[in-house]
């Protein structure tokens, strides 16, 4: 078996608020919670841990989906009205999706697959979200 990540516990403010986010926005799944944790599954093999431990934010949490998820997912991050941005450090600037295929001087060159399109925000906790797809 290759090394793989298992699951990642990210300190969180509001396990509630949380939870709505990963689940409403991201569309992950909610799996209950196993104190002190609040369980979100990311994939079959992966899942979040969100732990009320109070955070500044910070964390850099990148998300590859399908194009059909990815645009469902920048549908909701709209329909809330979250700032987005088209680079890590824009935002707020609300433009966006950015695309990767022509490296810029905001991109760090792509994803684990290489270059792609992607859109940032924030979750309630101020961590920087990344969502991405590869054509």
């Amino acid at each position: 078996m290759a090394i793989q990540l298992d699951h990642l516990i990210l300190a969180v403010n509001d396990r509630k608020k949380s939870v709505e986010f990963y689940t409403g926005i991201l569309g992950l799944k909610y799996e209950g919670d196993r104190e002190p944790f609040s369980i979100v599954r990311v994939t079959p093999d992966f899942t979040l841990q969100l732990a009320q431990w109070g955070t500044k934010g910070g964390e850099h949490l990148a998300f590859a989906m399908s194009r059909a998820d990815f645009d469902e997912v920048f549908r909701r991050v709209i329909d809330a009205k979250i700032e987005y941005g088209d680079a890590f450090d824009a935002v707020g600037n609300m433009r966006g999706p950015s695309d990767e295929t022509t490296v810029s001087i905001n991109s760090a060159g792509g994803g684990a697959r290489g270059p792609g399109k992607n859109l940032y925000f924030f979750d309630p906790s101020r961590h920087l979200i990344e969502i991405r797809h590869y054509e």
